[in-house]
């Protein structure tokens, strides 16, 4: 089946809109790096938009009448965070919610390297952060690239300090090392699994020692306590060095890395790629190019739908949705509950209900398709740059292991709908059938009996530092996404 690029279907009206759309993208990317970072910006859109915090409403509906009075009615805008890494939004529809829910659902987690809880040693010179990867990646497409640093420190009394080092020009970045090709004869010889090993991904974050640019007031202290050889005071002063950066600028101790949770992720903003602009390169698109669309769809709706609309924006996809944070954590149900409650129609059995007839698109990029690897792919079943949105009716690997697999009738009605409101979309699986898969969180919300599908945008570079979308797919998601929330509906499949 061919079909049109997309770029070709647009008007003068549609390519302003997009650009604004991707414009909007780029700075999200630009400020999301972290799922918490993702959260903060989401909350502060959100908040502006109407949207109320969940556990304030609890609060204020305690304090009314011990809870008597119906705290949300149709139009009414509620988010609820969980451990400042997943957030679900809600808006409120006509129809009662034990009728089912329309769901975007996406993560904001992404591949990068995670900082270990005793990580700062020094060996030949340099100051290193001992790191352990996250998700899945190519080791050896994380050396000699600049880096940054974002997180959180949180302190035994309670504290928090945020770090977010390398980004600003004037910030200092740091980076992986790696072998000179003079001298790596040996480790070319080595398979692409084993170039790099994971243990070797300690970032260099510094050379010099600390007794480099001391005042005089310190040498005279250091002069006076006169408790250390001079072998002692020249051991590991690369290290004292950082420890004291640490200490004035975050006021940080070497042991408070024990509750901190950095994260390492290339440093640079997202960038329009190639002279025609046509397309995005940026950290993190896997899977926030899905977020975004999402949360600017549900924004974008309008202030009355007939079906309650959710956005659920979760962490942990990359290492099998896992922990407290992950899809297959109860946070998300235990939101539904209680926003059910506040709607006065909560009972065990209706939420079941509102479950089961929920529609939901897992809203996960797509493998794109690249001409330098073609044998990779089924050039009849595989998503291209520029050819709009895309549904993969199941994921998996290899034999559709793990995998959720969408019911003929429910795509039936999504094309329905989007043929209704001209959404260009295509179909895709990832990869060929042999080559290995992936999986999203579709599985998961499926275990409750809704429809779901998998959709979103073709990536190119998927789980490289740095990735590749086409702003004609970006939009095209958004629309779809948008189309979806307004118009399916359980009760037509």
């Amino acid at each position: 089946m061919e079909k049109k690029n997309t770029w070709e279907t647009y008007d003068a009206k549609q390519l302003k809109a997009l650009e604004k759309l991707c414009a909007g993208y780029r700075e999200f990317l630009d400020n999301g790096k972290t799922e918490r970072e993702c959260v903060d910006t989401i909350v502060n859109t959100v908040e502006a938009a109407g949207y109320k915090e969940l556990n304030a409403l609890l609060k204020e509906r305690a304090a009314i009448q011990n809870g008597a009075v119906q705290a949300l009615k149709p139009g009414d805008k509620v988010y609820s965070v969980w451990m400042n890494k997943s957030v679900a939004l809600f808006q409120i529809g006509t129809q009662p919610l034990e009728a089912g829910m329309n769901i975007l659902g996406a993560h904001i987690d992404s591949p990068r390297m995670d900082i270990k809880q005793n990580p700062l040693y020094e060996d030949g010179g340099f100051a290193y952060l001992d790191t352990h990867y996250y998700g899945g990646v190519k080791k050896y497409q994380w050396v000699t690239i600049p880096l940054a640093i974002h997180g959180v420190v949180v302190k035994k009394d309670g504290t928090t300090v945020e770090l977010n080092v390398g980004e600003n020009e004037d910030d200092p970045v740091f980076f992986v090392s790696d072998l000179l090709i003079h001298l790596a004869a040996e480790q070319m010889e080595k398979k692409a699994a084993k170039v790099i090993e994971g243990e070797a991904l300690d970032i260099i974050v510094g050379n010099k020692p600390l007794l480099i640019g001391k005042n005089d007031e310190d040498d005279l202290n250091e002069k006076k306590k006169g408790k250390k050889d001079k072998a002692e005071k020249a051991k590991d002063v690369v290290k004292a060095g950082i420890l004291q950066i640490l200490k004035d600028n975050y006021d940080m101790e070497e042991e408070d890395f024990i509750s901190a949770e950095l994260e390492v992720v290339p440093a640079g903003k997202a960038r329009e790629a190639g002279f025609d602009r046509s397309m995005i390169l940026s950290y993190g698109q896997d899977d926030r190019v899905c977020a975004y669309t999402s949360l600017q769809a549900m924004l974008d709706l309008p202030k009355r739908t007939e079906r309650t609309v959710c956005c659920i924006l979760v962490d942990k996809e990359e290492i099998g949705s896992v922990g407290a944070t992950g899809m297959q954590s109860r946070f998300f149900e235990n939101a539904v509950a209680e926003v059910m409650n506040l709607c006065g129609s909560y009972s065990e059995l209706a939420l079941r209900r509102c479950l089961a007839h929920s529609c939901m698109l897992s809203s996960d990029v797509s493998s794109a398709y690249d001409p330098s690897y073609a044998s990779s792919f089924d050039k009849k079943n595989v998503a291209y740059l520029g050819g709009g949105m895309v549904f993969n009716k199941f994921t998996g690997a290899r034999g559709k292991s793990g995998s959720n697999d969408a019911n003929a009738e429910y795509i039936a009605h999504i094309r329905d709908v989007f043929a209704k409101e001209k959404i260009n979309f295509q179909t895709a699986e990832l990869g060929k059938v042999d080559l290995g898969g992936g999986g999203t969180i579709a599985y998961i919300l499926a275990l409750y009996g809704m429809n779901v599908i998998d959709s979103g945008v073709a990536v190119l570079n998927m789980h490289a530092p740095w990735e590749a979308t086409s702003k004609a797919d970006i939009y095209e998601a958004y629309r779809g996404y948008v189309a979806f929330a307004k118009y399916v509906d359980d009760a037509k499949i």
